[in-house]
């Protein structure tokens, strides 16, 4: 049962016993050496002489285990909690050798192989790039060919989720709602004329051309779709798109291919973070106080495969309904004019809603935000049921509850630089929130939390945190 706690909480139990051993044997000893003195002359010497032992001892043993948990237990922890952002999120910064230089020779040792790691993953690195390159040139060369072609054209699995979107069918899309790599084809078109049509292809083997109809009504897109080969899913070209976007314009292409490979319908909790989207968000408002202050602005990115999909971003402004503190300004730099003219609450909460639909939503300090959505949930006609990861709950988790949580601790510790330029703007410190989450998702499988029920249960012995900080 002691394995599941953290080495800080066991070594305060052995204290614990220490002085709990310490004080039974101090009573016995007088207990006997009463029982063979005059209790009429010395019983009250003795229960004086007890308590005095009692809490002289438990004295004693808490200043020694304070220091104990200063220069050892909290050193070890932040030494291991180094040691695996190195190991598992690329972190490159130098270990505290200071705060452990009462472990002997742990740290320098540690420091040592932590260098001789990096050199081994520097020359990978480097072999890796040669490759990356050339990979890069093959996709330059497949958007130029794709340029060629004036269709828009979608990669989809077999479950109907978009795997691949060229920029003209992302134009196709975002006619109906903001393209997302993993979601749901149904979340655009009418969901009978996609199946009709993927039955036959299924049945035949062969291309059938078909009509689609946007969720909505408003559109509808004469399409192609082709089986992908021995591949699962298929391809879905826009035959009529041409008119709608030029051909001539850019074709950068927006791809996960494992997402062909479709997860299972294990019950959330069971689900590996590793099939999980992530949508991590954050919001500037005009105050702190979520229960009379407004939003006055959402950024929000996706995380696939555990690493963030560009081009896929949300970053609004949003009319509050009501005036912009000038001390709010200064810290965000929204102003009142600024505001002027955008969607309010409801309109933006519905664009962020849509947006974040099928994925864990993430936030640092997301009580604090999801407050603000959940109070107009009724205006925006939504529900925000998403579950909900917290990075400020994954640091205490991966680094210790006696660290400092902040963002910018949080960055600082895991190497992410946020521009000055873009700090505290909703989606500056969305996308830092965001590459810290990468970078803790393979520190937290290290340690043997390979779904998000096992995550969220580990957080849970932190929730404490949340409560201080709201």
């Amino acid at each position: 049962m002691l394995n599941h706690l953290s080495l800080r909480l066991r070594i305060f139990l052995f204290f614990c016993l220490l002085a709990a051993g310490g004080i039974a044997v101090s009573c016995a000893a007088l207990w006997f050496g009463y029982q063979r003195a005059d209790p009429q002359d010395l019983s009250s010497a003795f229960v004086f002489s007890g308590l005095l032992i009692s809490f002289g001892l438990l004295a004693l043993i808490v200043g020694v285990w304070l220091l104990f948990d200063d220069n050892v237990a909290k050193p070890i922890e932040r030494l291991s909690s180094q040691l695996r952002a190195r190991a598992h999120a690329g972190v490159s910064t130098d270990l505290d050798l200071q705060a452990a230089r009462y472990l002997g020779d742990l740290a320098p040792a540690a420091a040592g192989l932590a260098e001789q790691l990096a050199e081994n993953a520097m020359t990978t690195a480097e072999a890796v790039a040669v490759e990356t390159a050339h990979l890069a040139a093959e996709k330059h060369r497949l958007t130029a060919l794709l340029t060629e072609i004036p269709v828009a054209m979608l990669l989809a699995g077999p479950k109907h989720q978009i795997v691949l979107y060229d920029a003209q069918a992302a134009g196709v899309l975002a006619q109906i709602a903001h393209p997302r790599l993993n979601a749901s084809l149904f979340d655009y078109l009418e969901s009978t004329g996609l199946t009709d049509a993927y039955a036959e292809m299924n049945k035949t083997g062969m291309d059938v051309y078909c009509t689609l109809s946007s969720v909505d009504g408003r559109q509808t897109y004469t399409a192609r779709m082709k089986p992908l080969g021995d591949a699962p899913g298929y391809m879905l070209v826009f035959e009529d798109s041409v008119a709608r976007i030029p051909p001539e314009a850019a074709r950068p292409l927006v791809y996960d291919f494992d997402l062909l490979d479709t997860p299972g319908d294990d019950a959330f909790e069971d689900r590996p973070l590793s099939d999980l989207c992530f949508v991590v968000f954050d919001t500037e408002t005009t105050g702190l106080l979520p229960h009379k202050d407004e939003i006055v602005q959402i950024g929000a990115v996706r995380v696939v495969n555990g690493r963030v999909v560009e081009g896929e971003r949300l970053d609004t402004l949003v009319d509050p309904g009501i005036t912009i503190p000038p001390a709010s300004t200064k810290v965000h730099k929204v102003s009142n004019v600024m505001v002027q003219g955008a969607p309010d609450i409801a309109q933006a909460g519905r664009s962020f809603h849509q947006f974040a639909q099928d994925a864990v939503i993430v936030a640092h300090n997301a009580p604090f935000d999801m407050a603000f959505l959940r109070r107009h949930a009724a205006r925006m006609e939504v529900e925000w049921t998403h579950p909900i990861l917290d990075t400020v709950l994954l640091s205490a988790v991966l680094f210790g509850a006696s660290e400092t949580h902040t963002l910018d601790a949080v960055c600082d510790r895991l190497g992410i630089t946020i521009p000055e330029t873009l700090r505290h703007t909703a989606l500056g410190d969305a996308v830092a929130t965001a590459e810290a989450l990468v970078k803790m998702l393979p520190m937290l499988q290290s340690r043997g939390m390979n779904t998000f029920g096992a995550v969220i249960a580990e957080t849970r012995k932190h929730g404490r945190l949340l409560e201080d900080l709201n």
